[in-house]
């Protein structure tokens, strides 16, 4: 869509100057149960969010209705908004950086163009996969997902800046039962290219997960050493990201306050936030406010390098935006904690006694970024001479995340992101506290 006959009116209606966010894009979704299409849903969205400076206020109005017989509506809805602000303080609209990289991987057409019939047929195809991997498998429910996100930014000051992204994910959840004891999993792959889905990797590896706790009882309440597994460490990141926005920080609601170049986690422990990561819905050469993004390390080897910022929070601490603008507040793009060289296995057998902890739960609730502290409910196996022995659960894991940084004691080589993007390897850490029998 042509804005600059909304900017026109802008300027004529008194608005000093006008930037335009457009979002919107399609889904795909399918879900078999019991050998049957269960879901099949296509989905288009829309979204244009428009703010403008007017006698020094910020007015926004956002608007699902987008064509050109609404731009009278939507300068006036901006003007509106901007009369209804009663704070003092500056607003401006980013004219753009001198240079965004270019990001190679965002998109693939290839896979929109693949036949719904074969993604209905292989969704079909990974649930009997999962039944057959183990007759303790009583129930699976497989799916399948893809979406085209497309954005621009376009303001009064001549920025223009435009992206579409693309991502499938296929995944099963699996329930497992011996008779006396039933336990369920989840399995998932994400790409934006077809050819990349293992349909056998992702039935093995859930009906592994789900058989493998059959049986699981506590262990005896006690100091561990224990190691995350992958899955289980990224749960533990993701509610404690916040802590890590400027916003918080300057809101005095962050842990990190005041540490910024200090060293708050062992050296063995980088968090990176890279927006260039390639088949990621969350990458991007910019942010939602138009600022150039960029590969940051907020950890480095245990050192606090600084926070995510955007230009409000930016502003105010006389640093540059580091480009997490996103969604009106403070996110990351692709944060993980870096790999490391060892293998899961090698990890393992490091390990004389302790706990392998595969899945953690309640990471919401149980987990205050603002403390640090978390106590979640956990399952995974008990280790001893290297071996898995048998499998754990009923078990409640507790600490404080920043302590828990501290102690790690290894850095596995095999990093998982969930579906936000948000992702770890599995870790190793020298004492967390156990509550068992």
């Amino acid at each position: 869509m042509n804005f600059d006959t909304l900017f026109a009116l802008a300027k004529e209606k008194g608005i000093e100057d006008l930037q335009v966010y457009y979002s919107g894009g399609t889904s795909f979704d399918i879900e078999v149960f019991k050998g049957s299409l269960e879901k099949y849903t296509i989905a288009d969205t829309a979204k244009l969010s428009v703010k403008g400076i007017y006698d020094k206020k910020m007015g926004t109005v956002t608007t699902e209705i987008i064509n050109s017989d609404q731009f009278e509506f939507i300068v006036d809805s901006v003007i509106a908004s901007a009369k209804a602000i009663d704070n003092d303080d500056e607003v401006f609209i980013y004219e753009g950086d001198d240079h965004y990289k270019e990001v190679e991987g965002l998109y693939n057409k290839a896979l929109e163009e693949v036949d719904p019939k074969r993604k209905i047929e292989d969704t079909l195809k990974l649930e009997e996969l999962v039944k057959t991997e183990d007759e303790r498998v009583t129930m699976v429910q497989a799916f399948y997902g893809d979406g085209t996100t497309n954005v621009l930014i376009q303001n009064s000051k001549g920025l223009k800046l435009e992206k579409k992204v693309n991502v499938g994910v296929f995944g099963a959840y699996v329930i497992a039962s011996d008779g006396d004891d039933q336990r369920t999993a989840i399995e998932y792959q994400q790409s934006n290219i077809y050819d990349d889905f293992d349909l056998e990797k992702i039935a093995r590896e859930g009906a592994k997960k789900a058989c493998a706790l059959l049986g699981a009882k506590p262990v005896e309440s006690g100091a561990y050493e224990v190691i995350l597994q992958n899955s289980a460490s990224t749960a533990l990141l993701a509610p404690h990201v916040p802590m890590f926005s400027a916003q918080n920080v300057q809101k005095g609601v962050s842990l990190l306050k005041g540490k910024k170049d200090q060293i708050i986690a062992n050296e063995l422990v980088s968090i990176i936030d890279d927006p260039f990561m390639k088949k990621s819905s969350k990458s991007g050469s910019f942010d939602d406010e138009g600022v150039a993004t960029t590969y940051k390390k907020v950890i480095d080897k245990g050192t606090l390098t600084g926070y995510l910022y955007d230009l409000r929070t930016a502003k105010k601490d006389d640093v540059q935006s580091t480009g997490n603008g996103f969604k009106n507040g403070i996110h990351p793009t692709n944060f993980y904690i870096d790999a490391g060289n060892t293998s899961l296995e090698d990890a393992i057998a490091s390990l004389e006694k302790g706990l392998l902890i595969t899945e953690l739960a309640g990471t919401h609730a149980g987990c205050n970024f603002v403390s640090g502290d978390f106590s979640l409910q956990a399952s995974g196996y008990l280790i001893e001479n290297g071996k898995k022995t048998r499998p754990v659960a009923l078990i409640t894991v507790a600490g404080n995340y920043l302590d828990l940084l501290n102690d790690v004691t290894q850095v596995c080589n095999d990093t998982k992101m969930n579906f936000s993007f948000i992702g770890s390897p599995s870790i190793k850490i020298k004492s967390l506290q156990i509550s068992g029998k």
